[in-house]
C-alpha cells in the first residue's frame, strides 16, 4: 500500500511538472497585469488628447515598437526555458523593433517642419519615462520569472534579461498611452534605455529565482 502511494505521490508531481510553460506564464502574467494597470491609472493615465494623438503616426509607432520588443522576447523566453536552448536563431526577433524605430527616425527627420533634434531626443517626459516604464514592469518580471520557473533554463541570466525586456515592452506600451513624446527618436533613447534597465534586473534576478 505504501509503494502505491509512492507511486501516486510521484506520479502527480511530474504531472504537476508537466504543466506547459507556456500556460503558467501566460496565467503567471495575467494576475500581474492588474497590478501594472493599477499602478499606471494612479500615477499616470490616459493623456488626455488621446483621441487627437491617434492621428499622429508616430504616436501609433510607439506602440508597434512597444509590441514588437514584448511579443518576440516571450516567444524568445519561451524557447530559453527548455535545457540547453540559446539565443541561436532568435536574437534577430530582438531587431524587429530597432528595425521600426530606424524607419521612424528616417520618416521623422524627412519632415520639413520637424523640431530641432535636441528637442526631439529629451522631449518633456523623459525622467518620467526611464522611472515609470521599470517600476510598472517589475510586477510583470517577478511574474515572468515565476512562470518560467516552470521549465528548465540553462542560461538563466540570458533568459532573465529576456524576461526583462518581455516585462519592460508591456509596460512601455501602458506608458506609451501616457506619454507626450511621440518623436521615434525619443522613443529610441529612453524607452530603450529603461527597457535595459529592466533587463538588467532580470539579468541578475535570473541566477537566483531559475536555478533548478
Amino acid at each position: 500500500m505504501e509503494t502505491d502511494q509512492l507511486i501516486s505521490t510521484l506520479a502527480a508531481d511530474n504531472a504537476h511538472r508537466a504543466r506547459p510553460v507556456g500556460s503558467v506564464l501566460t496565467l503567471s502574467l495575467l494576475l500581474a497585469a492588474p497590478v501594472s494597470i493599477v499602478i499606471f491609472l494612479t500615477e499616470l493615465g490616459v493623456r488626455p488628447d488621446v483621441m487627437t494623438a491617434m492621428r499622429n503616426p508616430f504616436f501609433d509607432l510607439k506602440f508597434a515598437v512597444t509590441l514588437a520588443l514584448a511579443i518576440p522576447a516571450i516567444a524568445i523566453s519561451l524557447h530559453l526555458s527548455r535545457p540547453e536552448a540559446s539565443l541561436r536563431g532568435w536574437a534577430w526577433l530582438l531587431l524587429i523593433p530597432v528595425g521600426l524605430l530606424v524607419a521612424g527616425i528616417g520618416g521623422e527627420m524627412m519632415m520639413p517642419q520637424r523640431p530641432p533634434m535636441m528637442t526631439r531626443l529629451v522631449g518633456r517626459n523623459a525622467w518620467n519615462c526611464l522611472t515609470s516604464i521599470p517600476l510598472m514592469a517589475l510586477p510583470l518580471l517577478v511574474a515572468a520569472l515565476l512562470g518560467l520557473r516552470h521549465g528548465a533554463p540553462t542560461r538563466p541570466a540570458v533568459a532573465g534579461a529576456i524576461a526583462g525586456l518581455l516585462s519592460a515592452g508591456l509596460a512601455a506600451t501602458l506608458y506609451a498611452s501616457h506619454c507626450t513624446d511621440d518623436s521615434p527618436l525619443f522613443v529610441a533613447t529612453w524607452y530603450t534605455i529603461a527597457a535595459a534597465l529592466v533587463a538588467a534586473i532580470g539579468a541578475l534576478a535570473g541566477p537566483r529565482v531559475l536555478r533548478f
